[in-house]
């Protein structure tokens, strides 16, 4: 690490802790040159996650508008914030998991369409109304008979 006051490039750590929640360590370190302390932060790299839209264009993965939309699909249904976050969470993990830098949002719809099913049967109608695009009621039906075929 290169000394932030007089370039040098060796020193010593006098103290590491974690911060935030265990995503990052702060580390005090000492010059061995000029003495003086500076502070640096050591975090795990993220890799970006694109995601590739219908009409191929690409934008990053925002986990806030994949909530959003399943608070859309879950207003006015007996489903908690905790149980949104948590998949939310689920879902994001699974992705990262991958280790794939990019994903379709196809996939991800998938995804949060077969974990809704189990969580909100409304919910997951709803969600899949806007995702495969209905047309007409009897596509919708279409679906709400596969939904009870399952059951």
């Amino acid at each position: 690490m290169k000394c932030p006051y007089c370039g040098f490039v060796e020193d010593r750590v006098i103290d590491s802790r974690p911060t935030d929640e265990g995503s990052a360590i702060r580390r005090r370190r000492e010059c061995l040159k000029c003495l003086k302390r500076f502070t640096t932060y050591e975090k795990i790299e993220s890799l970006p996650l694109i995601v590739i839209k219908k009409d191929k264009t690409r934008q990053p993965f925002d986990r806030e508008k994949l909530l959003n939309g399943l608070l859309r699909a879950c207003e006015k249904r007996p489903v908690s914030i905790d149980d949104l976050e948590k998949l939310v969470e689920e879902i994001e993990s699974q992705i990262y998991n991958t280790l794939q830098r990019e994903i379709t949002s196809q996939s991800i719809g998938e995804m949060v369409m077969a974990r809704l099913k189990n969580l909100d049967e409304v919910a997951y109608v709803r969600f899949a109304s806007v995702y495969r695009q209905f047309k007409d009621i009897n596509t919708f039906m279409d679906e709400l008979r596969k939904l009870l075929k399952e059951k």
